[in-house]
């Protein structure tokens, strides 16, 4: 059983959003994604002033067994990435709700948001 933790929300590719404030929000892989990727080895981040739609692909994460894109489930800028996981990719493997994280960025469409699924209804995605 994977660790969902209830104050994220979450999305059915397996990524974890944790609102800030009205407007911007963190974004990293669950704790599922990692453990089925397995040693994360690279990162690949967007760049700070970033923009993108929402479904486009923001950042790649690269382990021993795949690559995967990883989705922005909103439209948003990229405020900060987590510059440490360039060199300490294993972040995401060690704490990946807490210094495993992506990017911040600030929600420019929050349309999306209502769509993004609670700790009880993304458990049955790590079931299948």
């Amino acid at each position: 059983m994977s660790n969902i933790p209830t104050d994220l929300k979450y999305t059915k590719d397996h990524e974890w959003i944790k609102l800030l404030d009205d407007d911007t929000a963190l974004i990293g892989i669950t704790d599922f994604a990692q453990t089925s990727l397995g040693d994360v080895t690279f990162v690949e981040l967007p760049g700070e002033g970033d923009t993108f739609t929402k479904g486009d692909s923001f950042s790649v994460v690269e382990s021993v067994k795949a690559a995967s894109d990883i989705y922005l489930p909103v439209d948003g800028e990229v405020l900060e990435i987590n510059s440490p996981l360039e060199d300490a990719p294993e972040l995401i493997n060690q704490d990946p709700y807490g210094d495993g994280w992506l990017i911040k960025f600030k929600v420019t469409d929050a349309s999306g948001l209502d769509e993004l699924l609670s700790a009880a209804d993304y458990a049955p995605f790590t079931e299948e």
